[in-house]
């Protein structure tokens, strides 16, 4: 047959499968390309014997093409030579060495489309002389072919070998550390935090990017770089030990919130009903979804809460005991006070005093419900047991502020007299804040009665809505400058003189109101001068009060500063009892006005000075029996050191005062240090003489504090947190003292399912 022949029955059979990849040519070496005499050697009989051997027959060719196309490139390129020099007649020697190969080759393949008819066709085709017997294992194969051509065949390619690349502390030169992702050590800078790939672990390309970017920071050394790295570290979960930091962190975070919980004075679920999820959306969205997902691993549920707030408290109360043992002066003061809370539990609040670092601190102690009665020996039992608790004795007690209540100060039996029988160096102290409290209690008969029908009015007008909507009304229609009252009653402890000045302003207003709801006594309360002349006196001297009593609060006060207060206030009221002798009432704004205003004669004055002399006597002594004068000599001693004479200072210490007075360092500290730190620094140098002036500067003048805590006690232990145990929360959310939440984070184990 002649070769035009042959390759016109060839091209059907590339052009029935022309998505196949073909096989690539690759000459074999048995076989070398033919001549420029080829086509000549064609035409004679005598050269067509010798150009067979030179090229494959028709199955031959089919063999190739179908091992190329089925099997793979480089494998089919072989059994196609294999079987190229099966059907070529060549030697013996050589289908005895390409046939073995080919069919290894063949046999490591993976199996794939046709590989079954691709071996039963080459099987025939060696085994069989003619390869004609074998067109019918031919068809076979060529429909597999059809029938498989949208499946390619199945190649196994060796994968590339990538160079790992480690890093290195030289490359920090160039401020670069490395991060691991999914397995893979990439470096990162630590001045932009650009992550680089893993290719780039390389110093020319980390020099480029430090060039190009960071050259300004070329001047700093390695360390710069390495703090830098550290803070990078500290800023991302997943250095180190990836799952134990993510635990730490957890935890610590878990701590920081309850304790913002407990400042705020929120409940405990607040943190999961609303921070958390507020966290993992501002995350999601600002930073990525994956970020926000480790958020979960926070445990921030109600008990989980609680729990950190109750290792918190006993954290910080560790603390202030430690201080106090440990103070240059082993001696505290305290003040305490009772009251009830929103459940009718009778909650004690007591705080501390005493010297750390150098100053004076004030510091929460504890709050404890007294579950029976409320007496002074109920109360000293609840305080004793907490000292021997805390192996503190009543010798190292200094000071005791009570208000003015019988259990508390009482002579005989009360809180101070107990203590003092205990401890007979203690100063006890009332309160010097309850002066309103005097003031009530000292008026006479007649100012007393106007008083209470005051607060009934204003109780009947804001007790009711309706009434409440009515008195706004009228305000509205005579423009009065106050259009509400504010609400008082003989329970809250409220300042008496807004309420006052409020009534006095709208005294026309409230009459009306009351004339039209038929209440004739309320009515001749605002009718009769001499009854609003007593009403104006009681706005001037409630209006003192106040504002005195503003100057008495806030920590960090002294006997000493606030026992200044008190006396200019006692000379005061003295002053104004020779002066209402003569008639003179210019010290009292609002009842001088009214005088004025209502043209009121000296002889219908009378009645009203007599009344207020009375009560202004009264209050004076009522307030030297409660606030007693401070000795001279040793709060002089305490106040200008330095213009005591030697004598009148303590034996024990005159030896000390005598170095003291003639110290220019002692000069200069005393004229450039506060008081409290001025004496506190003389402990080291003048320990005696530093301890007399000490014990009298700790006492607490007033119960500040505690009325202090009782409000935010109320805020913490509301209506709908009436079981609440209090006193942890309270000692978080008013303590100064910051809890080592370090500590307690090395002490807990991450739990992410509580």
């Amino acid at each position: 047959m002649p070769r035009g022949s042959r390759s016109s029955r060839v091209a059907p059979s590339v052009s029935r499968a022309p998505q196949m990849r073909p096989a690539p040519r690759q000459a074999p070496a048995a076989h070398p390309p033919a001549t420029a005499t080829a086509p000549s050697a064609v035409g004679s009989p005598a050269a067509a014997p010798a150009a067979a051997p030179r090229q494959p027959g028709l199955m031959a060719q089919m063999a190739t093409t179908a091992a190329g196309v089925t099997v793979g490139s480089a494998v089919g390129h072989t059994l196609g030579h294999a079987v190229t020099g099966a059907f070529s007649g060549g030697s013996s020697a050589e289908p005895a060495y390409q046939e073995p190969r080919g069919a290894q080759l063949l046999a490591q393949q993976s199996p794939g489309p046709c590989f079954l008819e691709i071996k039963q066709f080459l099987e025939c085709a060696q085994n069989q002389s003619d390869v004609k017997l074998c067109e019918g294992f031919n068809e076979v194969l060529w429909q597999c072919r059809i029938a498989n051509e949208g499946h390619p065949p199945r190649v196994d390619r060796v994968e590339k070998k990538v160079k790992n690349r480690r890093y290195s502390e030289e490359f920090l030169r160039y401020g670069f550390t490395s991060k691991t992702t999914a397995g893979i050590e990439k470096p990162q800078c630590v001045i932009c935090g650009d992550v680089l790939s893993a290719e780039s672990m390389k110093p020319n390309k980390l020099k480029r990017h430090f060039d190009s970017k960071h050259l300004s920071f070329a001047d700093k050394d390695i360390n710069y770089f390495r703090s830098k790295a550290d803070e990078l570290k500290k800023a991302r979960l997943d250095t180190g030990s990836k799952y134990p930091k993510q635990n730490v962190i957890a935890v610590e975070f878990s701590y920081l919130v309850a304790l913002r919980i407990a400042r705020t004075m929120k409940p405990h679920s607040f943190a999961e009903d609303l921070l958390l999820p507020e966290a993992k959306d501002s995350v999601r969205v600002l930073i990525g979804k994956e970020f926000g997902m480790q958020l979960s691993a926070v445990s921030l549920s109600n008990d989980t809460v609680r729990r950190r707030i109750n290792d918190m408290s006993a954290d910080i109360l560790n603390q202030v005991i430690q201080e106090i043992k440990s103070a240059p002066l082993p001696i505290f003061s305290i003040q305490l006070d009772e009251s009830t809370d929103v459940a009718n539990c009778s909650q004690l609040l007591v705080y501390v005093r005493y010297i750390n670092d150098g100053d004076f601190k004030d510091e929460f102690l504890f709050c404890k419900p007294l579950e029976t009665a409320a007496t002074a020996h109920d109360v000293f039992d609840r305080v004793g047991s907490f000292l021997k608790e805390h192996k503190l004795s009543w010798e190292m007690v200094c000071g005791v502020c009570t208000d003015g209540a019988p259990a508390m100060l009482g002579c005989q039996s009360g809180f101070q007299r107990l203590v003092l029988n205990e401890s007979p160096e203690v100063i006890g102290t009332h309160c010097m804040v309850h002066l309103h409290a005097l003031a009530m209690k000292t008026l006479p008969q007649d100012l007393k009665e106007v008083m209470q029908s005051i607060i009934g009015s204003v109780n009947l007008v804001k007790a009711s809505t309706l009434n409440s909507r009515l008195f706004s009304q009228l305000c509205n229609e005579f423009d009065a400058p106050n259009k509400a009252l504010l609400f008082h009653t003989e329970g809250r402890w409220l300042s008496k003189g807004t309420v006052l000045k409020c009534v006095f302003e709208l005294r026309d207003e409230l009459r009306i109101f009351f004339s039209q709801k038929a209440r004739p006594q309320f009515v001749a309360l605002f009718s009769d001068q001499c009854e609003l002349q007593k009403i104006a006196y009681l706005v001037d001297i409630f209006a003192v009060l106040r504002e005195l009593s503003l100057s008495l609060q806030g920590p960090n006060a002294t006997c000493l500063d606030l026992s200044e207060k008190i006396q200019s206030f006692q000379m005061k009221l003295q002053l104004w009892q020779k002066e209402l002798e003569e008639n003179k009432t210019h010290m009292l704004p609002t009842l001088s006005a009214f005088f004025e205003e209502h043209d009121i004669k000296p002889s219908g004055r009378t009645s009203v000075i007599v009344s207020v002399k009375e009560h202004l006597h009264v209050l004076a002594e009522e307030i030297s029996w409660y606030v007693p004068s401070l000795p001279a000599v040793p709060f002089a001693l305490a106040r200008s050191p330095f213009t005591v004479r030697v004598e009148d200072v303590p034996e024990t210490a005159q030896e000390e005062f005598v170095r003291l007075i003639n110290s220019e360092a002692a000069r200069a500290d005393f004229s450039a240090l506060p008081l409290t730190q001025f004496w506190v620094k003389c402990l080291q140098s003048y320990p005696v003489l530093s301890e007399t002036v000490l014990r009298l500067l700790l006492p607490f003048p007033t119960t500040y504090l505690c009325e202090t805590g009782f409000s935010n006690l109320l805020v913490i232990k509301s209506k709908y947190r009436r079981r609440l145990a209090v006193e942890n929360d309270l000692r978080c959310a008013l303590a100064k003292t910051a809890p080592r939440i370090s500590d307690l984070v090395r002490k807990k184990q991450s739990q992410p399912s509580h």
